[in-house]
């Protein structure tokens, strides 16, 4: 009798505890795996709630899936700045985590899915192909096999270069495959003639693939004089326009994503600065951080390496415009065959400007809380000025016309 009732007891609480796992199925799982990825128990219960606002049908891909991944860490972006949270160390550190962790899974997929010879590619890839000393030419595959077959290479839907000219050159082709990344290989054109009655060039294979998910910027070496700024408020103003002088500086390469600056004395790394400069009369205004100093002790000078977080998009054109004026020709190829790659595919880079921008958001925010590393900073300029080591330029010539309509653009006249 006491054995059956215990066996019965027995049978219920199995059932209890079936139920119960049942009806919390999801919500385990999900704990049981945040904590196998190392995750803590408070890091998963706020993980746990976002994935609920930003209904996520299987939280668990959060462990697995970097754009989910992205969703759920720019929702928490998002409270924490609304909040007035996002300078909080710990949520800095919980964000830093996150990126982290995002970056594993996403190279942990970039193994399964990318690619190492062109033998991998299929019919109708889109291919920018650079002839060097003729430009960029859009092309297309139309089958693959010995060799690649590719339609004729055009520029602006024009056949520029007719086929038999391509015969025995070398050239540099680059691709965004679908759901994967950028890549370039070279190789060498071996013949020209037609495939199902279109004329087409055929290729050689290749088992040497470049690949990159992010574009590199292309930087130019040059001399602009310079204001650097300390941003000391967390709530930044990206369209204040300074008209006091900064600590003057000599920028001698930049790009639209940060520039090599020298100053006089020595620098701080991981600090939140400002740079306002012009270019062709063009002001521009860029916000980042400082990543690395290397002090030259005889010239009591240091070279910065920057780090672009914010720039207005205008301003970045004009950067841009003006990188592309001054690269050598066979740069300027490159450029072009990066930019026009990108537009075969504006889905996917929307896709990583986007987490682009929340990363450069919790860089900003991490560099402000160095309040230590700022204050030595300060300290350094000052004495810089005081030492006479500062750079000694000339100053913003706000008397320029041009600059004068940027600034009432600002309403800083």
């Amino acid at each position: 009798m006491y054995i059956l009732v215990a066996i019965i007891i027995l049978c219920l609480i199995i059932v209890g505890i079936i139920s119960v796992y049942s009806v919390f199925r999801v919500k385990i799982n999900f704990f049981v795996t945040g904590m196998d990825q190392g995750f803590s128990l408070p890091d998963l219960k706020l993980l746990w709630n976002v994935a609920q606002i930003c209904n996520l049908e299987q939280p668990n891909s959060l462990f697995f899936s970097p754009t989910a991944l992205s969703r759920c860490m720019t929702q928490i972006q998002a409270e924490n700045e609304a909040e007035g949270a996002a300078s909080n160390p710990k949520k800095i550190k919980f964000m830093t985590k996150l990126f982290d962790y995002r970056t594993k899974i996403e190279n942990q997929s970039d193994e399964k899915r990318g690619i190492q010879t062109t033998l991998d590619l299929q019919k109708g890839q889109k291919l920018r192909i650079i002839l060097p000393g003729k430009g960029v030419f859009a092309s297309e595959i139309q089958n693959t096999g010995n060799l690649i077959v590719i339609s004729i290479p055009k520029q602006k839907g024009m056949i520029t270069v007719p086929a038999e000219a391509w015969v025995n050159k070398p050239i540099h082709v680059y691709f965004w495959r679908k759901g994967d990344a950028r890549y370039v290989f070279d190789t060498m054109v071996t013949q020209s003639g037609l495939f199902i009655g279109s004329p087409a060039l055929f290729i050689q294979h290749s088992n040497n693939l470049l690949r990159t998910q992010k574009r590199k910027s292309v930087r130019a070496a040059c001399e602009i004089y310079g204001d650097l700024y300390l941003v000391k408020n967390p709530n930044v103003d990206y369209t204040a326009v300074e008209t006091k002088n900064g600590y003057k500086c000599l920028i001698e390469d930049v790009s639209e994503s940060g520039a090599l600056i020298r100053i006089g004395g020595k620098g701080v790394e991981n600090i939140l600065i400002k740079l306002q400069f012009s270019v062709k009369s063009k002001l521009i205004i860029m916000f980042g951080v400082i990543r690395k100093v290397q002090f030259l002790e005889e010239e009591n000078q240091s070279l910065l390496h920057f780090e672009c977080t914010h720039i207005d998009p205008s301003m970045k054109n004009d950067v841009l415009s003006y990188v592309y004026q001054i690269l050598p020709e066979s740069e300027k190829e490159v450029f072009e065959a990066l930019s026009q790659t990108d537009e075969d595919n504006p889905e996917e880079v929307q896709l990583e400007e986007e987490k682009l921008d929340l990363e450069n958001k919790t860089v900003e925010q991490a560099a402000m809380g160095r309040s230590d590393e700022n204050k030595t900073f300060e300290k350094l300029m000052t004495a810089a000025k005081d030492d006479n080591a500062e750079l000694n330029l000339p100053d913003l010539d706000l008397q320029d016309s041009s600059i004068k309509e940027e600034l009432k653009k600002f309403g800083k006249d």
